[in-house]
């Protein structure tokens, strides 16, 4: 049996997804789950490709397993009978830079690589790097894979990567690269399928989540996006700030006597949805709250995305399609009902019932733009840029 695993590894949780791709076009799910509260008391769950219950177990008293220990755990049978057969791992990595516009086999120099690339993507980068080692030292002859979330956007025009700032410093790599590119290849594969009149024209795609961006796309393809130089430009979201007048940044260093960590986590780990509302950074708990500062924060999540929708069109020249996708995207009918209502001046007229239900096209057929909800699914896209780098190798 071909198997192979995508990994997503995080500060505090390890998604996974293990497939198989024997005799079959696509690679087939064989099991999915997460290793949560790393750090704390980890937890993990494991469900089969039909969403029954494979494998779960806890570490109350775990607070000094590392990565290591748990990655070692995933992978010894218990998770799926299947998994100690894995001959190839893919990996999520955040930041590929300039240089790297694809899947890339893992070895010394690429690692070394991607290091310089941490200080990009503080949150997210040294723990996908952590992963790759980790199954490094557990399995030193395991293939790994790391795949791009910057790829996507690699071939934007070059107008939509440059900031205004002296040439010699976008020269050195500061520029903007854009970010979820898993997800947005994901949903412009997928959208081909199901609607391929729509996946050929202009779409914006909003992956919200507790990250969250948009993409514009012609043709299935980046022109232009709302993350930039790192994950925290751009939108609203669970904790980070998002599109920020950097002057506020230089107010906060000499007026109010904050150094750069200080700045950091105010701006990664204090700011959005839980920085407005005070209460949460999860989207449901405030919809349960209720109160006005809740209330606030989810309606300013909606007016920036509206407001960076607005712009993604100018660049686009018009919009045929508005795809919403990843947590809140596919489950929030009434985020997606505000923002749509925010951008009806575009012509999105959406079906109220059909957005309840989480319908898989929740615009009327009077709407002069199409809205869909086409849920992400990033670990496959790994998975198939896994098996296709090592079957190039072979």
């Amino acid at each position: 049996m071909t198997a192979v695993a995508s990994l997503n590894a995080g500060s505090s949780s390890i998604k996974f997804a293990l497939y198989t791709a024997d005799g079959v076009a696509e690679p087939a799910l064989l099991s999915r789950g997460k290793i949560e509260k790393i750090g704390i008391a980890p937890r993990l769950v494991a469900h089969d490709a039909g969403g029954e219950l494979l494998h779960e177990r806890e570490w109350p008293d775990g607070r000094d397993l590392t990565h290591d220990d748990l990655l070692e755990d995933l992978f010894n049978g218990d998770v799926h009978p299947d998994a100690s057969q894995v001959s190839a791992v893919g990996h999520r990595v955040v930041h590929g830079g300039i240089a790297f516009a694809a899947p890339h086999l893992v070895d010394e120099t690429l690692l070394d690589a991607l290091d310089r690339l941490c200080p990009l993507a503080p949150l997210h980068q040294p723990h996908n790097l952590a992963a790759i080692r980790a199954l490094w030292r557990l399995a030193p002859k395991l293939k790994q894979v790391a795949c791009f979330d910057t790829a996507f956007h690699h071939d934007m025009p070059t107008l939509a990567t440059r900031f205004a700032i002296p040439r010699a410093l976008h020269d050195q790599g500061i520029r903007r690269y854009g970010f979820h590119g898993l997800s947005y290849e994901y949903v412009a594969r997928r959208l081909a399928e199901v609607d391929p009149v729509l996946a050929s024209g202009r779409t914006i795609v909003a992956h919200l989540g507790n990250g969250a961006s948009l993409c514009a796309m012609h043709g299935g393809k980046s022109v232009d996006t709302t993350m930039g130089f790192t994950a925290l430009d751009g939108l609203m979201m669970g904790t980070r700030c998002g599109n920020l007048d950097p002057g506020v940044v230089l107010h906060l260093l000499m007026q109010m006597d904050m150094d750069a960590a200080a700045v950091e986590d105010l701006l990664y780990h204090r700011s959005g949805l839980l920085g407005v509302s005070g209460i949460s950074s999860d989207m449901r708990t405030l919809s349960a709250d209720g109160s006005p500062e809740a209330e606030e924060a989810i309606d300013l999540f909606a007016w920036r995305v509206a407001r960076e929708a607005g712009a993604l069109a100018s660049s686009l020249g018009g919009i045929d399609g508005f795809v919403f996708t990843a947590g809140i995207g596919e489950n929030h009918a009434e985020v997606r009902s505000r923002i749509c209502q925010r951008l009806a001046w575009l012509g999105t007229e959406i079906d109220e019932i059909a957005n309840a239900s989480d319908a898989p096209r929740i615009s009327l057929p009077s709407s002069a733009v199409t809205v869909r909800i086409v849920p992400t699914d990033e670990e496959l896209m790994i998975a198939l840029h896994t098996l296709s780098l090592i079957g190039e190798a072979a």
